[in-house]
């Protein structure tokens, strides 16, 4: 396993997605994924399944201290007092006294960014959470959130993956010590069959997935939260760490972006080009 620093904390730099996944399935995923030995998982509130991995993790042996658990406050709930609020009502579900990283989801223009992050950071102060992050934001809004109003980002989550470059995010967050964690690394399905992940697998008795993976967590700060509801797909998505890639590989890789986005709803924020 790779770890990242955040704050002081060790992060595990390949965690274990959640989206999509509901109930039962989303119970025995979760499960399935603490057995394989992922101790990062990802949730949030909107996902609705905060209550499925909870019961996971609560029915587990793993102490909570060798844990990572992220979720995100939902765009409705903004507003300071519905910060809190619904922060209680996250924490309740998930059967845990605290959080390692709360994240804002998406940026919500209707409120005013330094009032959330404010309330992130009380939540910060009561424990609440270990670190405070964002997800979704370009970096306009990185600077006026770590700039302006001086807020402790740790973490900004976004689309990232072979296809989509991300570069102006990276470099700033870069400079300013703030851990990249990619969603949907796999491009949702796109880079399984892409031929040069597959030419590179082969050296390597590998995947054009896995491949894809570990490209994502060999660079500097950045983690990455693929989705499994199989557990063969679980598996294969944590067997990236018996293997190295190439500089030429990575290069190679990255060249490959063409700015496919495939998470762009229509209250996206504008996107660094």
């Amino acid at each position: 396993m790779i770890f990242l620093d955040i704050q002081g904390r060790q992060m595990p730099a390949l965690g274990f997605g959640t989206w999509q996944l509901s109930g039962e399935i989303c119970t025995r995923a979760v499960q399935t994924a603490l057995d394989i030995g992922y101790r990062h998982i990802d949730t949030a509130q909107i996902y609705e399944n905060e209550a499925d991995v909870g019961r996971a993790i609560a029915g587990s042996t793993i102490p909570r201290r060798e844990l990572f658990v992220t979720t995100k406050i939902w765009t409705t709930h903004f507003e300071p007092p519905h910060v809190i609020t619904s922060m209680e009502e996250s924490l309740k579900k998930l059967r845990m006294d605290y959080v390692d990283l709360l994240l804002m989801h998406w940026p919500n223009p209707e409120v005013p960014l330094e009032q959330t992050l404010h309330a992130l950071q009380e939540l910060r102060r009561k424990g609440k959470t270990k670190a405070i992050g964002i997800s979704n934001f370009p970096v306009r809004l990185m600077k006026e959130a770590v700039e302006d109003y001086l807020a402790p980002v740790a973490c900004n989550q976004i689309e990232y993956h072979a296809l989509l470059s991300q570069r102006a995010v990276l470099e700033y967050a870069h400079e300013h010590n703030i851990i990249i964690t990619a969603y949907s690394p796999l491009a949702r399905g796109r880079l399984a069959k892409h031929p040069l992940l597959v030419s590179i697998g082969e050296k390597h008795d590998k995947t054009a997935s896995q491949v894809a993976l570990r490209w994502l967590i060999e660079q500097e700060r950045v983690a990455a939260i693929p989705k499994a509801a199989s557990e063969k797909n679980a598996r294969l998505n944590f067997n990236i760490f018996d293997f190295s890639l190439s500089d030429d590989d990575m290069y190679a890789i990255s060249q490959l972006h063409n700015n496919t986005r495939v998470v762009d709803p229509s209250f996206a924020p504008e996107w660094d080009k």
